[in-house]
């Protein structure tokens, strides 16, 4: 898990996607990653469209690119409404405390659940780097 959060940290820039009320896929990007209780953590707000997506449908996937690498991870998100988490997470991330709390209403941290990562490469072999 930490190598995934590392791989994500350096990339600084990951992708998201989910699949809204339709069915139609949505990818965005993120920044945020956190290890927190031994689970992999991403953060949003609750009024946005990423949010009411995710708690359509909670499967989701990550895609990120760095030094000629990319990772997949895919699994499901689990919403953690705990003051605690969400610390955990502005702490690592303070310049988001001018838009979100943990003791508001709107902040968002869940965590991966289900999950799967892949490191691939234009030249080696995939490599599975965490299962659960």
């Amino acid at each position: 898990m930490k190598e995934v959060e590392k791989f994500l940290d350096e990339c600084g820039t990951y992708f998201l996607a989910t699949v809204d009320s339709s069915n139609k896929p949505k990818v965005r990007p993120f920044g945020t990653i956190n290890v927190y209780n031994e689970h992999l953590y991403i953060q949003t707000g609750k009024n946005k469209d990423v949010f009411k997506q995710i708690e359509n449908n909670s499967d989701v996937e990550i895609s990120a690119f760095s030094n000629g690498k990319w990772i997949r991870l895919s699994g499901k998100l689990v919403l953690d409404d705990s003051i605690d988490a969400k610390k955990s997470m502005l702490d690592k991330y303070p310049n988001l405390r001018g838009m979100y709390d943990e003791n508001d209403d709107n902040t968002a941290v869940l965590y991966f659940e289900s999950t799967k990562a892949v490191i691939y490469s234009f030249t080696d072999s995939p490599k599975e780097i965490y299962s659960l």
